[in-house]
């Protein structure tokens, strides 16, 4: 069975203040996700993201909650531009905890895309674990949380 959706989730010792920064601030994008970022995080504001040496990624920003949420739609592979029926939602949520923030994306839409079970298949595979390295290096940036 092909998921809906990629969920990961870490603590990052940090306070929301500064994770927020982190997801919304292009400069500080770069730090730990995309090697080149344009953003307006602005609710329907627009940015690129270029991963490697690869082809931008189109994306639009869809919520922006300050401290609490962000989400973007991102395009798929060759498409100028998000649409809800080619693009996936990507959020994040932040919630403080004990000095620190824990962090949770959840990656959803593959039940729109009009993509084969076996190409959802393998965009969950790689997201999930991409994800989880993209969540570290942010961790990793802050060293980890006190327990």
């Amino acid at each position: 069975m092909i998921p809906d959706k990629v969920e990961r989730e870490i603590v990052i010792a940090a306070p929301v203040e500064v994770v927020w920064q982190m997801l919304t601030e292009p400069a500080q994008m770069a730090r730990w996700f995309a090697d080149e970022v344009e953003l307006d995080p602005t609710p329907g504001g627009e940015g690129r993201l270029r991963f490697e040496q690869r082809e931008p990624v189109a994306l639009r920003v869809e919520a922006v909650e300050p401290m609490r949420r962000f989400a973007f739609r991102w395009a798929g592979p060759g498409s100028p531009r998000p649409s809800e029926r080619e693009a996936m939602l990507v959020e994040f949520t932040l919630r403080p905890e004990a000095g620190a923030t824990r962090l949770k994306v959840v990656e959803s839409g593959f039940a729109r895309v009009d993509w084969s079970d076996a190409e959802k298949a393998r965009y969950a595979e790689d997201h999930g674990s991409g994800w989880g390295m993209y969540l570290g290096r942010m961790r990793d940036l802050h060293g980890e949380p006190a327990r």
